[in-house]
């Protein structure tokens, strides 16, 4: 009865959220909390396609360049910056529109998280040591708890051994465990907007995009990043773009090709994405040009007293 109401605004990468969050976030009198994983960082801004200063001075938009690409930051951070910014938004009596393409983030702030069990120190520090003399240990998750594996980046090691100490020290995995907990609770009343488009209209989409990034000099970008010390290991270059633009800058593959991955690994991340959202319960699935029907839906909720 008393918890906050919030409006999500999701959907795969291309499909518009960004445009429509801002005329939605208009149209009731809300600001925007960003829910992208990579937008967070500074100094991304091209591979990211984070909103412009056009669009940021239209509506305020909480949790986009809070941190920089050598930083740690996950859902549970998300989670906590993104509970302060509803707080505020709540004390000004305005909304929140919870906008971006990261599932584990909604799904974080929405049903909270899985708090885990107790580690153990010494099957921690054993694996820690196996990592230091270079096993793969990735390797090992995607044997033992696939499921897992498939979530955490290799470079991400923090995870990784957390996921394989689990497995070790109690009888089920790390991804069971989650299962199980199944965020059953909702800590906000959410009013879940999901963009959708024709599977080959967004995948031409996502092509003109890449074309884009790149004329808006998505090279120079990850250029400078290398410049100011941000090595090409770093989770955040290696994600979608970067560590394309990386390996290409390397040498290692050709313009053509590199273009040609980070197309087909765009249009990859999408079907995923869209995979992702589909399993969430409730969901009102629009096409990007019916904001007329968000609005009135989301008026509505809003002064729904229930």
């Amino acid at each position: 009865m008393n918890k906050k109401k919030i409006i999500l605004v999701c959907g795969p990468t291309g499909v518009g959220k960004t445009g429509f969050a801002i005329d939605l976030a208009t149209r009731v009198g809300a600001e925007i909390i960003g829910a992208d994983s990579m937008q967070i960082y500074r100094y991304m801004d091209v591979g990211t396609a984070k909103p412009d200063a056009r669009e940021q001075s239209a509506v305020r938009h909480y949790l986009v360049d809070v941190v920089d690409p050598d930083q740690d930051f996950d859902a549970a951070c998300f989670a906590r910056m993104a509970d302060l910014a509803i707080e505020e938004l709540h004390k000004k009596g305005r909304a929140a529109v919870v906008a971006g393409g990261t599932g584990f983030y909604f799904k974080a702030l929405v049903h909270g998280l899985f708090r885990g069990t107790k580690a153990d120190p010494r099957v921690l520090a054993a694996l820690e040591q196996e990592a230091a003399k270079g096993v793969d240990l990735h390797a090992r998750l995607l044997r033992v708890d696939p499921s897992a594996a498939a979530k955490i980046h290799p470079n991400d090691l923090f995870r990784v051994i957390r996921a394989l100490e689990v497995a070790t020290t109690h009888n089920a995995t790390i991804s069971s465990l989650q299962e199980a907990h199944g965020f059953e609770g909702e800590r906000y009343r959410a009013l879940k907007f999901g963009l959708y488009m024709d599977r080959e209209k967004l995948y031409q989409r996502i092509e003109k995009r890449v074309d884009m990034m790149l004329d808006q000099g998505l090279i120079q970008e990850v250029e400078g990043l290398l410049n100011r010390g941000y090595t090409s290991d770093l989770k955040s270059m290696q994600s979608i773009g970067y560590r394309h633009v990386c390996l290409y800058l390397k040498g290692e593959i050709g313009f053509n090709e590199m273009v040609g991955l980070l197309k087909r690994d765009t249009r990859r991340y999408a079907k995923r994405q869209l995979t992702w959202f589909r399993r969430e319960k409730e969901m009102i699935w629009l096409m990007p040009q019916e904001i007329e029907r968000a609005f009135s839906l989301a008026s509505d909720f809003l002064v729904d007293r229930d």
